[in-house]
């Protein structure tokens, strides 16, 4: 029995290790990962790598040690293809940074598929967008929008010498978690620059500017909790444009549908996302308006049971109108039911019906503050919560995840890692 689970984010890399687990350890299925990247690092921590508040070296898993350290295989690549008659997939050929060849183009056969490739930022077809926009789907991308930002603060550090006037401008469009939480520790990395030696650059000298084509800011949270957020962004020196839709980006500018332009160094879109453009129509599954293939309660097309898709490439609808929002916790959901149906269906039982629960929902505003609600049984409904709590609540998301990866006794020792390197390492990564 063969086990290939394409795409290592939350979702994909938390389904392997568990598989890897229970099924390759005793050799009783050959579980193997595959992902174009060669490390793995938890989505939703990718604006503090923009920022430069997280250094993406230190905190990603490689992929090939922990599968060495639970029992299943990993080989780079990236899907191009299926053949479902036959039950293997393409993989494109890999190559390096200056386009030589590592491994050519393959077959992979499998037993059983899980796709859990993720998805890509939407832009809409807004003209220039993919041109002078940057956006942040990948480690790869953060590192280099971090990269330009360090360069442009030295940049403005020395002109200000010259031109007190003078600041940093970024633009970013898009007002949901990543958008928001972005344009805080923009702010908190102002603040270790200036620390670290860029004494010229002030609060004054960063510009941040938040764009937002609907009514308000994050959408997915209750009103009260997104006003309190639009408040605390203000107090932080940002200037928030609501009801205000994009229409085509330049170099260093933003045209808006009623005729402003905002001018901006960097621009960041953070604006919606869909699955991979490739994923429309893949080996004849359906899929909805934004490319996800769309599965039935076991999270499997009706067009062939052998294949299961989790995570942001996945459609499932809650009701007519709603479909699971592509979140961490929906994919982690996905991924433990998967688990549990697959080894139902290798003991030829009935599998088990996917049931969405949203725990609610949580923003980090960097050292600020954090706010969000949450949902369950514990709270008996909705709970409104921030500051500490909140913060402590937002954090215990990603040990969850590590505690997926790792069990108890890493994510302890992980966690302890990572206070003394707050104590011995710069609180921002300047290089």
């Amino acid at each position: 029995m063969k086990i290939v689970v394409v795409g290592g984010g939350a979702g994909g890399l938390e389904l392997a290790t568990k598989l890897g687990n229970k099924l390759g350890k005793k050799q009783k299925a050959d579980v193997l990962l595959i992902d174009k990247n060669q490390t793995h690092l938890w989505k939703p921590l990718l604006h503090e790598v923009a920022s430069g508040t997280m250094d993406s070296e230190i905190d990603a898993v490689s992929y090939r040690a922990h599968a060495h350290n639970h029992s299943f295989r990993f080989k780079i690549g990236t899907l191009s293809g299926i053949n479902r008659e036959e039950k293997y997939i393409h993989l494109q050929p890999v190559v390096d940074d200056e386009g030589e060849e590592i491994l050519p183009e393959r077959k992979e056969s499998y037993d059983i598929l899980v796709l859990a490739i993720g998805s890509i930022s939407n832009d809409f077809g807004v003209q220039g967008i993919r041109e002078h926009a940057i956006f942040l789907d990948s480690p790869k991308q953060a590192i280099r929008f971090q990269h330009k930002l360090v360069n442009q603060f030295i940049r403005i550090n020395r002109r200000l010498e010259q031109e007190p006037n003078t600041s940093l401008s970024v633009a970013i469009v898009g007002g949901g978690a990543t958008g928001v939480e972005l344009s805080a520790e923009l702010f908190n990395a102002r603040h270790w620059f200036s620390l670290y030696g860029l004494k010229n650059v002030t609060s004054e000298h960063l510009k941040v500017t938040l764009v937002e084509a609907g009514p308000r800011l994050l959408p997915a949270l209750s009103e009260r909790i997104a006003a309190s957020v639009h408040q605390e962004l203000l107090d932080l020196g940002l200037d928030i444009l609501t009801n205000t839709q994009v229409s085509q980006a330049d170099a260093g500018k933003l045209h808006t549908a009623d005729g402003k332009v905002i001018e901006a160094d960097l621009i960041v879109w953070a604006a919606g996302v869909k699955a991979p453009d490739f994923l429309k129509g893949f080996g004849g599954l359906e899929t909805n308006r934004i490319n996800q293939i769309v599965v039935n309660a076991h999270l499997q097309p009706d067009q062939d049971e052998s294949i299961y898709v989790i995570g942001d490439c996945a459609g499932r609808q809650i009701d007519e109108k709603r479909w699971v929002p592509p979140r961490a916790q929906s994919a982690h959901q996905m991924a433990s039911l998967v688990y549990h149906n697959i080894l139902l269906s290798l003991a030829g039982k009935p599998q088990k019906d996917f049931k969405y629960q949203d725990h609610g929902s949580l923003v980090s505003l960097s050292r600020y503050t954090a706010i969000g609600n949450l949902m369950g049984n514990l709270t008996r409904g909705s709970m409104n919560i921030e500051g500490k709590l909140a913060r402590m609540a937002y954090v215990s998301l990603y040990r969850m995840h590590q505690l997926a990866l790792h069990g108890w006794t890493k994510m302890i020792l992980m966690t302890l890692s990572e206070k003394i390197n707050k104590i011995i390492r710069p609180r921002l990564k300047l290089h």
